[in-house]
């Protein structure tokens, strides 16, 4: 069955798939948030926050910081924290196309955010995602009772995650070589990396474009490709156990690729477009966080290094990149700095905006979901 979520076919008035499981079926094979995994990140990231704090710390420090801060250049940077999510709802919304209303787009890109921040940065928080917008669609569809409007399956909710993590491939693609050219005019590699840093950083990124690259010609046009590739790597000794399930879930990846190739130009436009506002307010918020207090930083250069960064995070084996991304920022932004004693207040402040607000929304919409699930559920 072709996935209705993203077919573009302005004669369709059929947008949702029959056969939709219900809360039991859904709830087998639900991803399960645990306390170890939020607490986890928190500890991580606190831990490393103590460690920088302890050969930085000035008993001043914070005061200085307060003192120092533009408060309309902070309140920009709150505005950052919400364009990502105005533009990451905005944009599931889309690829949906709308069967989710924009509220319910706001709601999944904060759990998205959620689970990203408790699963490893290298597997993210897709799946947890696709099951609550599939969920979310049958609570929101049983609650408004429209004609038009019904149930995402879990398939084609799959389906939107992977064509959204497709534009985030994508956009990735299109940094990395940013980076590149900007590094031959600045220090966007902090000589504290030294020279072994320095390239195993410009290998990193020339690994994650041409990966970024492959990834997203294969889900467009070559789907078999992914799947020979798979073939071979689940052979080791190590991952044959799971060789099965993937090769499985690779078959419905390709499904989903004959779709989105079928979708037109202003499609992925459009899409792009959603993905580069996501990403751009994602970049900003330590600019906006470090220029708040430092107002004649070289803006230019602290971008790019907040780009750098940003992808450089994207490989941490811990939760949300907890531990890691705590070191990454005192590595790229802290010459930056005034004093290195800053960095510890400006660190918390980035931290908080950026990862430990979306670890309170996670809880509290996975909270009020249940309880909308629950009155649903009958």
């Amino acid at each position: 069955m072709a996935d209705p979520t993203i077919h573009h076919d302005p004669v369709q008035t059929d947008d949702h798939p029959a056969g939709f499981p219900d809360s039991g079926q859904l709830a087998a094979g639900a991803p399960t948030i645990s306390l170890k995994g939020l607490l986890l990140p928190l500890v991580l990231g606190l831990g490393v926050l103590g460690i920088i704090a302890w050969y930085t710390w000035d008993e001043g420090a914070f005061g200085q910081f307060i003192k120092a801060v533009n408060p309309w250049i902070m309140l920009a940077a709150l505005g950052a924290t919400a364009a990502r999510v105005w533009f990451g709802g905005w944009r599931i919304s889309f690829v949906s196309r709308h069967s989710l209303g924009f509220k319910a787009g706001i709601r999944c890109q904060l759990m998205w955010d959620f689970a990203s921040n408790i699963s490893p940065s290298v597997v993210g928080g897709a799946p947890l995602t696709a099951y609550y917008i599939a969920r979310e669609s049958r609570v929101t569809s049983m609650e408004t009772k429209a004609s038009r409007r019904g149930p995402i399956a879990i398939g084609d909710a799959s389906a939107v995650m992977t064509y959204v993590m497709l534009l985030d491939q994508v956009w990735f693609a299109q940094s990395v070589p940013v980076i590149l050219v900007a590094s031959i005019y600045m220090d966007v590699i902090p000589a504290a990396a030294g020279t072994v840093g320095l390239w195993t950083a410009m290998i990193y990124f020339v690994t994650l474009m041409a990966y970024a690259a492959v990834f997203a010609y294969a889900t467009l046009f070559h789907p078999e490709l992914l799947s020979r590739i798979a073939a071979t790597l689940f052979k080791l000794p190590l991952l044959r156990r799971f060789r099965e399930r993937v090769l499985k879930e690779m078959e419905q990846f390709a499904e989903r690729s004959a779709v989105l190739r079928k979708q037109k130009k202003d499609f992925f436009l459009r899409g792009f477009g959603l993905t580069a506002g996501t990403w751009l307010a994602r970049y900003s918020l330590a600019v906006l966080v470090i220029w708040s207090f430092v107002p004649d930083v070289d803006t230019l250069l602290l971008t790019m290094r907040s780009i750098a960064q940003t992808i450089s995070s994207l490989i941490m084996p811990t939760p949300g990149g907890a531990g890691g991304i705590e070191g990454l920022y005192a590595l790229f932004f802290g010459d930056l700095l005034p004093s290195a004693a800053l960095i510890v207040p400006s660190l918390l402040t980035w931290r908080i905006l950026g990862y430990y607000i979306f670890l309170v929304m996670g809880v509290t919409i996975s909270t009020r979901h249940l309880q909308r699930t629950s009155g649903t559920s009958d």
